[in-house]
């Protein structure tokens, strides 16, 4: 766990970082996605994974994931009380089942919590946070030009801040690499950087799936109170 001493960088000396020298965010992006994608497989990426999330005071939670990029496919299913609850999207299309008996009714949807937005939700958000760094080169994304250098419990890391277009996300992320071997070490949100809000997230056991570099495990953390909220590990099935 990162100790306290990031914690009170993270809230007095926020960002406060040196510019890197002759390379812009932008070609130090090319050159990491080339390190975690040097095949361009991450656009036809189709694979099974399955992500346990481990939280403080709860039973572990497993989900399987079906990934189908090309297909525009994305399916996820977990056990709800002793149930296999599914939602599948094609496109912008969802169908929900449970046990493999799809669920029409509104009501009976609606009662076993299942959920169009929230759909979309999960798609967006496991393809956005395993397809990284390549995602940031989406529609929408806003790359700041300088690439920063920061230095973080005697560790120096380069930076890329991105913010997002209005009608695709409203909040700030910054990303950390290695600057020896660019691997995605860490990356962190702030819904108002003001208050230091949001969350980082630590990153670690690499693993090559399909040709893409992933962390099998990422750690969650609050910004503010350094505080641990979970923990998932990725596998293949």
């Amino acid at each position: 766990m990162i100790n306290r001493f990031l914690l009170l960088f993270l809230c007095f000396f926020s960002f406060v970082a040196v510019s890197a020298q002759d390379v812009s965010a932008l070609d130090f992006l090319d050159t990491v996605i080339a390190r975690h994608d040097p095949d361009n497989n991450w656009e036809s990426f189709k694979g099974d994974l399955v992500v346990t999330m481990s939280t403080p005071n709860k039973e572990d939670r497993v989900t399987d994931l079906h990934i189908d990029l090309p297909a525009s496919t994305f399916v996820l299913s977990n056990v709800v009380k002793g149930k296999k609850h599914t939602t599948k999207v094609v496109k912008d299309s969802v169908s929900f089942f449970v046990d493999d008996n799809q669920i029409i009714d509104k009501e009976e949807q609606k009662t076993l919590k299942f959920n169009k937005e929230r759909a979309l939700f999960m798609r967006n958000y496991y393809t956005y946070l395993y397809g990284l760094p390549m995602k940031l080169k989406d529609n929408g994304t806003i790359v700041d030009p300088k690439l920063y250098s920061k230095k973080i419990n005697r560790k120096w890391y380069k930076v890329i801040k991105v913010t997002y277009d209005k009608e695709v996300g409203k909040d700030t992320w910054y990303f950390y690499f290695n600057p020896k071997s660019l691997d995605m070490e860490m990356y962190q949100f702030f819904h108002d950087e003001s208050k230091n809000d949001g969350e980082y997230i630590l990153l670690s056991n690499i693993e090559i799936i399909d040709g893409v570099r992933m962390p099998a495990v990422r750690a969650w953390y609050t910004n503010k109170e350094d505080k641990l909220l979970g923990t998932d590990v990725l596998t293949v099935k």
